[in-house]
């Protein structure tokens, strides 16, 4: 009995670890077949190698069977079909992956073998495989049938096969199929109809992207071809579109379930879980936070990440709503322009207002997750930043949602300072990324605000404010330079005009003047002029001590100039500028209380 009781701990621990184990962990058994050395049409360099990969994919995730043939006759095909149909029996999963050509014949599909000839049409139904016989072979499996073709190529055999009936069709690629069994997928490396490219590499684009995604432990099926589709759309331009036809119920389906692991007690258990938040964070785009989710579906950063998404898809609803609002208002101003009927006009107008009035709930709803998003996230700085050695055992969502603990993260002088880059990159903000969040900061953010028309808060740095200035991939603040500098690029230079031209006041290049040269006191007498000698010197002298010492005559010289600009006038009482507008006059004379020179005013 005491040794019963001893082992009562581990048999407990053992059957949680089996009752933690995804429904889909059964036997799981694979087909590769890749066809390359056509004996009667030219051979394939990628399908070997791409079998080669699936091949070490599916073994390397723990497949209890994989089988792996290449170059196989109609004959051999069949038999290993056969063969295959046995292992399946007492199979959970069973996979096949087929690489090489394939051929659509009045709307079936068929897997054309290495020694096929198809001269006529009707060769096909003894020459090639047909698609049922694969989904035959597959039917046994109790909780998942999957069919991979890679075989959606330019089909030689479909040029120079003779037509017994002229209208017999021959499609291009690989018709649309929709499995009668339930729990069966069948994915082709393109949509129906469409071809399929080798890419430039050893291995096809599908392949690449099915070894990257398909095997992701605890990922479903399904988004696993999702993630493929996206790749292979980016690697080739938007020329291929994977697809995948049939359907699964509502429960995740993983080719690879997660592991159970039994661990040793740990001071934070949701390290990797943090971990994994802070880089979907940095990443900061929704597909990353889709994979996040995938691996880590529940807990407060499961949460946290759903109101990212929120945010994202609130975001894209916007600018959505902003363009419909757009076409509605040019098709009303259009249809106004052209004067068109009343009624046509009335329905173009209320159309316009709806679409103004959907804008208006897009942006609230966006400010409104934005909002959440940020104010969950500040919360989980704030948090982390008050217990950064222990978390407590559950908190709440902004949302009301129950979530679970949370780990140390972010530092807010690491996140302000984060924000004061990207606001230098968007040429909002000219001081030191120094991390401390001050007028200058709030200033620079109020700024952005103004240029890309948001409404973020300026008072702290958040993380939605940092996603938000990275979302812009180029200047949103514009440049302002001083006079005398234009812009270049995205710095000021400073304007440099040629021999003889001057910066004006429109910072432009302008033609100078030559000045004159001042003329000396005595090389011109003024008729009229009756003034002693002594006091002709006394009011030239005193002009030109006034007007700096630019000649004895300086003061005298000015006047008669029609501008008061620079102009001094000085008398007994001392010297002072000319008002604006006036000019001085000589009049004559001179002496105690009778000025020479007099100031007229237009």
């Amino acid at each position: 009995m005491r040794n019963l009781l001893r082992l009562c701990p581990l048999l407990l621990v053992a059957t949680l670890l089996l009752g933690a184990e995804p429904a889909f962990a059964g036997k799981r058994v694979a087909l590769v077949l890749a066809n390359s050395a056509y004996q009667h049409a030219p051979s394939l360099a990628n399908p070997v190698n791409d079998g080669a990969v699936m091949a070490k994919t599916l073994k390397e995730a723990g497949f209890d069977v994989v089988e792996s043939r290449h170059d196989l006759s109609a004959q051999d095909t069949r038999r290993v079909l056969r063969d295959f149909a046995d292992a399946t029996r007492t199979a959970d999963i069973a996979v096949v992956y087929y690489a090489g050509h394939g051929i659509e014949v009045e709307g079936s599909n068929y897997l054309i073998p290495v020694d096929a000839r198809l001269e006529r049409d009707t060769d096909v139904y003894d020459e090639a495989l047909s698609l049922d016989r694969v989904l035959v072979a597959v039917e046994p499996a109790k909780q998942l049938r999957l069919v991979i073709l890679d075989a959606c190529r330019d089909n030689p055999f479909g040029k120079t096969m003779k037509r017994t009936i002229a209208s017999r069709g021959i499609g291009r690629g690989l018709a649309q199929v929709e499995p009668t069994s339930p729990n069966t997928l069948i994915a082709y490396s393109a949509k129906a109809g469409f071809t399929a490219q080798d890419g430039d590499g050893a291995n096809s684009p599908f392949t690449v992207a099915l070894s990257k995604h398909l095997t992701t432990p605890g990922l479903d099926v399904r988004r696993a071809f999702g993630f493929v589709r996206d790749d292979v759309l980016k690697s080739t331009g938007n020329k291929q579109e994977p697809f995948v036809y049939g359907s699964l119920g509502g429960d995740d389906v993983p080719l690879v379930p997660v592991k159970a692991v039994a661990a040793a007690p740990a001071a934070n258990p949701q390290a990797d879980m943090r971990r994994d938040y802070e880089l979907a964070l940095q990443v900061g785009n929704k597909p990353a936070w889709e994979a996040f989710l995938a691996q880590h579906p529940d807990g407060f950063y499961a949460n946290l990440a759903k109101l990212q998404i929120d945010k994202f898809q609130a975001e894209q609803a916007h600018a959505a709503a902003i363009e419909k609002a757009k076409q509605a208002e040019a098709e009303r101003d259009r249809l106004a322009a052209l004067g068109a009927q009343k009624d046509a006009q009335a329905k173009a107008a209320a159309d316009a207002k709806a679409a103004e009035q959907a804008q208006l709930a897009a942006q609230k709803a966006k400010e409104q997750a934005q909002q959440q998003a940020a104010a969950a996230e500040q919360q989980r700085v704030n948090l982390a930043a008050s217990a950064p050695s222990t978390a407590p055992a559950s908190t709440a969502s902004p949302a009301g949602t129950n979530v679970a603990s949370l780990t140390p993260a972010t530092n807010p002088a690491d996140l302000s300072r984060s924000v004061q880059t990207e606001l230098g990159r968007v040429g909002c903000f000219s001081g030191q990324a120094d991390g401390n969040w001050t007028t200058s900061s709030q200033r620079s953010l109020s700024q952005f605000n103004r240029y890309a028309g948001t409404k973020l808060d300026v008072k702290v740095a958040s993380t939605d404010a940092l996603d938000t200035v990275k979302s812009k991939p180029s200047r949103v603040c514009p440049l302002v330079c001083e006079h005398g500098f234009k812009a270049d690029g995205d710095k000021c230079m400073k304007i440099v005009c040629r021999e003889g031209y001057a910066v004006n006041d429109d910072n432009e290049c302008a033609k100078q003047r030559a000045a004159k040269p001042a003329k000396p006191a005595t090389a011109k007498r003024y008729d009229g002029d009756e003034r002693p000698a002594r006091q002709r010197r006394q009011a030239g002298g005193a002009a030109a001590e006034a007007a700096g010492g630019y000649g004895a005559a300086a003061g005298i010289a000015a006047a008669g100039r029609r501008s008061g600009g620079g102009q001094v006038f000085c008398n007994s009482s001392g010297c002072r500028p000319v008002s604006r507008g006036c000019h001085l006059e000589y009049r004559g004379g001179g002496g105690p209380g009778n000025d020479a020179n007099a100031e007229v005013c237009n």
